[in-house]
């Protein structure tokens, strides 16, 4: 389906529209969840855990949520399934199932 820009009434200017790939504000980006785009999900095995919080500054989306100095269970809101933590945790307490959660 074509758009007539002739029957455009609102003008959008080039300077008005947020630049990609740029953080406009502290903390804008937990509004987004991001999590839905998941494949595969991750699944914390409590009673594996050693604590040793290895798998927190792999995360590259934040979704390991700490208390305490203890890990909690997963943000899923935003974890995206990259496995990276399973693969660095060295007492098995993280598994890779495939699907939603």
């Amino acid at each position: 389906m074509a758009i007539d820009v002739n029957k455009i009434t609102e003008t959008i200017y080039w300077t008005d529209i947020t630049e990609g790939c740029k953080i406009e504000a502290s903390g804008n980006s937990k509004l987004f969840n991001t999590g839905d785009w998941r494949v595969d999900t991750p699944v914390f095995i409590a009673e594996k855990c050693t604590q040793c919080l290895l798998c927190v500054p792999v995360c590259p989306d934040s979704s390991i949520p700490v208390n305490n100095y203890k890990r909690a269970d997963f943000d899923f809101a935003h974890c995206k399934g990259c496995g990276i933590c399973a693969k660095v945790c060295p007492s098995g307490a993280i598994e890779m199932k495939m699907g939603e959660r």
